[in-house]
């Protein structure tokens, strides 16, 4: 029987959001229900696995793993994006490397969680209430009539700017590659730059691809630009934010605050000021944990396997 790891499982659904009965006549599922934050550990716990399923980008997979995972033969992702996978690795140990379809609406839908908590200070307000503390101690922000500001406006980005103009916001956009059509298809206005879009936005709100020209897209200059009334959202990737700039910006009043889901280091360090800054509304990279998107990740990883094992891999990435 073949054998294969699951990792990071925090919720225990693995096996419960699809059907494994495909394969399980041929491969032995080992489920792990917690993170390895030690690649020691990792590559002994998985070291005589030839397939390993991993959650979105939870366990980076480098070179240096690849190296000590000689039975390794197939490593599969949700999604079919993922930065912390070294490619280029993983085909010269001959490891096929396959991802999934599918995610759901989650990220949208917790964009709008941390928008309205932060505007209506939802945490404040609730902790006051469970603690006996002041009746009604913060004034919430309007948001119709406001800007709100997205970086990027592919296909969350888009979802994200509807249910802004829902709420009657004025939407703006930028990205390098946004084009006038297609920021006038989605009703929203074609900021002439990135300075403009986080000049003129009460919300700016991040939903780009990390790459060459995304990583430290935000800056301490660029926060700068934002009104000190202003929030920002990152429900994409951390390293476009310039972390150490954004600390001292919500540590200095120079942003009203941020809503974060995403984080250089994952599961974020105890002792991570992000943990307890009071103009911080943040959740542990919870996007897309939806169950819609597990069982289609989940029903993705099963087909991925029993294709792989027919001689027939399917939604192979790089």
């Amino acid at each position: 029987m073949i054998k294969c790891a699951v990792l990071d499982d925090y919720q225990q659904v693995a096996l419960s959001m699809a059907d494994w009965s495909a394969v399980t006549d041929r491969v032995v599922v080992n489920v792990f229900h917690t993170h390895f934050d030690n690649e020691d550990l990792l590559a002994a716990a998985i070291e005589d696995c030839e397939i390993v399923v991993i959650m979105r980008e939870r366990t980076p997979f480098r070179r240096t793993l690849f190296q000590r995972l000689p039975r390794l033969k197939l490593l599969i992702t949700t999604g079919m994006r993922n930065a912390s996978i070294d490619l280029p690795a993983a085909t010269e140990h001959g490891v096929v490397v396959c991802g999934t379809r599918g995610g759901g609406e989650g990220t949208t839908e917790l964009t709008w969680a941390l928008i309205l908590g932060l505007a209506r200070k939802l945490v404040q307000e609730n902790e006051a209430l469970r603690t006996g503390g002041h009746w009604q101690s913060t004034i919430g922000v309007d948001l119709k009539g406001k800007r709100l500001g997205l970086l990027g406006l592919g296909h969350i980005g888009s979802n994200v700017a509807q249910i802004g103009q829902a709420f009657g916001m004025e939407v703006a956009a930028w990205s390098h590659n946004l084009t006038a059509d297609k920021a006038a298809a989605a009703g929203v206005y074609l900021a002439t730059s990135k300075e403009e879009l986080l000049e003129s936005s009460d919300i700016v709100s991040i939903h780009l691809v990390l790459g060459d020209r995304t990583r430290g897209l935000l800056s301490a200059r660029e926060l700068g630009l934002m009104k000190p009334t202003a929030y920002l959202i990152n429900t994409s990737r951390a390293p476009i934010v310039d972390r150490d700039a954004l600390i001292a910006s919500l540590r200095g009043g120079r942003i009203a605050g941020a809503g974060l889901d995403v984080y250089e280091t994952e599961p974020l360090p105890a002792d991570d000021p992000l943990r307890s800054l009071p103009n911080v509304l943040a959740t542990p990279h919870i996007g897309y944990v939806t169950e819609a998107a597990y069982r289609s990740f989940f029903r993705g990883i099963v087909e991925d396997i029993d294709a792989f094992l027919n001689g027939s891999p399917v939604n192979v990435i790089g």
